[in-house]
């Protein structure tokens, strides 16, 4: 495990995107949204993901030159075409559409479908923030990976939500960004690079029973045949049922909404085809901006300050965490697994991209 600062990373991932035909312009958004994935922390979504969208654009799957187009718009409300590009810069587009008709009406927003894989769906709704804007994001994923509550076999995604508020502190805003299920199936993969054993819970089988061996899990995830992860809450007696619900409450808004296809539905020729939803609400329309932010603050400091149950283990409040990661691997580097740098040497070999790693 090597360390690579992120001027590094972000080098690595633009020549990857410039060999496989992406716009300057998008390959710039893409990586920056990467970068930032992998320097919070959330090492499944950022310069990981290069060889699965390899092996997309093998299988015909990915337009890495396909340009997101606008094609319904109202006062409120637009309708973005990904074009079957991935997602990020498309997201970066839709979530700024819909921020920005936010200031016009108080509330926006933007659905995308024909998309891609798009990272952190944290980033999307911090856009909002920036405009002292409330954000939230969903988003479908291609896979079936999540067996509903009493299952024996994957029916749902992961389907991933991102919820942001601005606070007093600009550089502090509440983000909240979570999969629908235990874990993200990109995790998985992660302790799968790294020949970690999985958590008890992340992974079932088909007869509900834990899956611990990494290489076994990601693999049953892949197949998609029996078995898969568990929505959020684990089992049943830990109210499972309530990530399940979640997971379908994102389906209808990413997925119905949007107009994009659900997975079981899906034939393997089919594109992917993933929905986002995008919201924005502009609390000026509310009441005042400032004591809206300010009460957000009064909300995540107080809890901050609750007496820990552990001394060294302090309450934190969503969005916490990864600004620590991030504060530290901007001064110590992103760490990668050398099987994942070795995929990455394959991916430039393959496309005649420079190797900076």
């Amino acid at each position: 495990m090597n360390q690579y600062a992120a001027d590094t990373i972000r080098k690595q991932i633009l020549a990857i995107l410039e060999a496989w035909g992406m716009t300057a312009e998008r390959a710039e958004i893409t990586a920056e949204v990467m970068v930032d994935t992998d320097l919070i922390g959330t090492d499944s979504h950022g310069i990981s993901m290069l060889p699965m969208y390899q092996r997309l654009i093998d299988a015909g799957k990915l337009d890495t030159g396909a340009e997101s187009v606008i094609e319904r718009e109202g006062p409120s409300t637009a309708v973005v075409d990904g074009g079957h590009n991935l997602g990020h810069s498309t997201m970066v587009t839709a979530m700024k559409l819909a921020s920005a008709k936010a200031r016009e009406t108080g509330v926006g927003v933007v659905t995308v479908r024909r998309s891609h894989h798009f990272g952190a769906a944290g980033y999307y709704a911090r856009i909002a923030v920036d405009s002292g804007q409330i954000g939230l994001v969903t988003s479908t994923t291609p896979t079936k990976t999540v067996v509903p509550t009493r299952g024996s076999r994957p029916v749902l995604g992961t389907n991933p939500l991102a919820f942001a508020a601005p606070s007093s502190n600009p550089a502090e805003p509440f983000l909240l960004d979570m999969s629908t299920s235990t874990v993200a199936m990109n995790k998985v993969k992660v302790y799968d690079y790294l020949d970690k054993p999985l958590p008890a819970g992340w992974v079932l089988d088909g007869a509900g029973e834990p899956v611990t061996d990494s290489h076994a899990g990601y693999s049953q995830l892949r197949d998609q045949q029996e078995g898969g992860l568990s929505p959020l809450g684990g089992t049943e007696s830990l109210s499972s049922h309530k990530g399940y619900g979640l997971a379908v409450m994102v389906q209808i808004l990413a997925g119905a909404l949007a107009g994009a296809t659900f997975a079981p539905l899906r034939e393997p020729s089919d594109p992917n085809d993933i929905g986002h939803f995008c919201l924005a609400i502009d609390p000026g329309f509310f009441g005042e901006p400032e004591q809206f932010a300010a009460s957000v603050s009064q909300i995540v400091d107080l809890l901050r300050a609750e007496p820990p149950a552990s001394p060294d283990r302090p309450v934190l409040v969503p969005g916490d965490i990864e600004r620590t990661v991030r504060a530290e691997r901007l001064e110590s580097g992103i760490p990668l697994s050398d099987g994942l740098v070795g995929h990455i040497r394959e991916i430039c070999a393959q496309n005649e991209a420079p190797f900076h790693l």
